[in-house]
């Protein structure tokens, strides 16, 4: 009894694996080269972990070539995640951690070239206004990071699409005027959208702040709006697939 038992639930495991092989061999497989640019790692002082996973799970099921990228320079500071303060006299390099993330398979931001990538896409987290900018301190008078900056005008000059998560946004907004993003909703509505603040410096920043998730550069709200997990996963799938979309791959 117990053999047959055990030989029923190893039927039903090879079945379950089955299905789900053949929906991913069935998946979309649009074959884009998307780089992904990392700002260390953990949502205070880095990358959003959740945005930053969504967004290579999203490109993985759609078939896309992933290179992940950041830049070879220091924190602005360290944050102990569970206090939410800063941590004394510790100091930490933006590539060393992303490589967490990349699981040791990341590349220094400067040998970023758009000709050999059909997208790029920014994952959040307060390393893309603290490390990768100076918006966390600066607000609309930031300062984007060169290689940030060359390689968001690369992309949009070559007309190739830029995807951007959360308060990442807010480098389009400054280095590409006139550009339409959106980083969620302009009132806090009762603190569902705790950050409404940022869209005001981002029309300081000569930017068109768009109440929608689909722009020209394809933008979404995610950590931005205080919701479910699986919302804020789907909407970086609606991104990722836009962005997949037009990259014309």
């Amino acid at each position: 009894m117990f053999a047959l038992r055990s030989l029923s639930r190893f039927r039903s495991a090879h079945i379950g694996y089955a299905a789900a092989a053949q929906f991913h061999a069935t998946s979309n497989c649009s074959g884009a080269k998307v780089a992904v640019v990392l700002s260390g790692c953990g949502v205070y002082d880095g990358t959003e972990i959740h945005e930053a996973s969504a967004i290579l799970v999203h490109l993985s099921r759609g078939g896309a070539e992933v290179q992940m990228f950041a830049p070879d320079v220091s924190q602005m500071h360290v944050i102990d995640h569970g206090k939410g303060q800063p941590v004394e006299k510790e100091s930490r390099n933006v590539l060393s951690e992303s490589a967490r993330i990349a699981r040791g398979n990341i590349t220094d931001l400067a040998k970023l070239n758009v000709s050999n990538h059909d997208a790029v896409i920014f994952p959040g987290g307060f390393g893309a206004a603290k490390n990768l900018s100076t918006f966390a301190i600066d607000g609309k008078d930031c300062k984007v990071i060169k290689e940030v900056e060359r390689v968001l005008k690369d992309f949009h000059k070559a007309r190739k699409p830029i995807g951007l998560c959360c308060i990442s946004p807010v480098l389009a907004a400054k280095v590409l005027p006139g550009v339409d993003v959106t980083v969620g909703h302009e009132e806090e509505e009762g603190g569902k959208w705790p950050y409404a603040g940022t869209t005001q410096a981002i029309t300081a920043l000569g930017a068109k702040h768009t109440v929608k998730e689909k722009n020209k550069v394809v933008t979404t709200p995610a950590f931005m709006c205080e919701t479910k997990l699986h919302l804020i996963f789907d909407g970086i799938g609606a991104m990722v697939r836009d962005v997949l979309k037009l990259s014309g791959k």
